[in-house]
């Protein structure tokens, strides 16, 4: 698999950094995109000093998820209730994989904002805005605790299977994205989703709905990154001989976020509507 640092193995700078990813996300989680720039000595540090004015002011993720809104998808065949019961879905889980599906839809935006302005900076860009001021913006209200992330390793091979069919390559890595590796925690729903999705993961329909999105938030890159200032020059910009493994990287997740807003969203949409129980979670 990608090599990825965890969220419980950070410490010091790095595990601050995310935490403040995941206040700013909204989102109880880091992503694999944060999670490997990590592994790469300094990466994480140089890219969170230069970038995190945007976030942290609400500017960036504001652009980013203004950039998803309306975005036309196909539809999954409605599932009921019923049959998640029968595949171990309880209420509790039910809204548990409603939430998940909502932070990938809320999260995957503000990703590929930030991977946008990241290749801006490693092509050579460099932004002439003023320091960013402080901001009143609150990020909205986080999602709570949601599923963990399966290890792959500890899977029967049959589940391991069907997360294979879900997967892509980062690089020559497998990778298998975060929406489907928490979707595991229940593997008669995983299957379900694995085969419903099929038809559906390379059609026509399904890559123009990811273009649409990559192409509008890739649109709202510009005037983002005319905000920041110059990167930082206390910390250390990485080695320039990394730069192309990185930049391929943030090709792959070009890839799988917009993937991750469209699919998360069918999966979501495709269940039973929410019970008056559970409590209302919107992106």
């Amino acid at each position: 698999m990608l090599a990825e640092l965890r969220e419980r193995d950070a410490t010091g700078e790095v595990a601050a950094i995310y935490e403040e990813i995941r206040r700013f996300w909204a989102v109880p989680y880091v992503s694999s995109l944060q999670r490997h720039l990590a592994t790469r000595p300094g990466w994480l540090e140089w890219t969170w000093a230069a970038l995190r004015p945007v976030f942290a002011n609400g500017r960036a993720q504001a652009a980013a998820w203004r950039a998803a809104e309306g975005l036309p998808i196909p539809e999954l065949p409605d599932i009921s209730r019923h049959a998640l019961r029968v595949w171990g879905v309880t209420a509790d889980g039910e809204a548990a994989i409603r939430a998940t599906c909502t932070s990938f839809v809320r999260v995957s935006p503000a990703n590929l904002m930030l991977s946008g302005l990241l290749r801006r900076l490693l092509k050579g860009d460099r932004p002439a805005g003023a320091p960013s001021l402080a901001s009143d913006w609150t990020p909205p209200p986080s999602l709570g605790r949601l599923p963990p992330l399966v290890d792959l390793a500890t899977l029967p091979p049959m589940e391991q299977a069907v997360l294979a069919t879900l997967g892509t390559k980062v690089g020559d890595e497998p990778f298998v994205p975060g929406l489907y590796r928490m979707l595991a925690s229940w593997p008669g729903f995983l299957a379900h989703v694995a085969t419903v999705l099929s038809p559906h993961l390379h059609d026509s329909v399904t890559r123009a709905a990811c273009r649409r999105l990559l192409e509008s938030v890739d649109a709202e890159v510009p005037a983002v990154f005319a905000m920041l200032s110059p990167p930082p020059t206390a910390i250390a910009m990485p080695p320039s001989g990394e730069f192309a493994d990185v930049l391929a990287a943030l090709d792959s997740y070009r890839e799988t976020s917009p993937q991750m807003v469209v699919f998360g969203r069918m999966i979501g949409e495709a269940l039973p509507a929410a019970q008056g129980s559970e409590p209302a979670v919107s992106a």
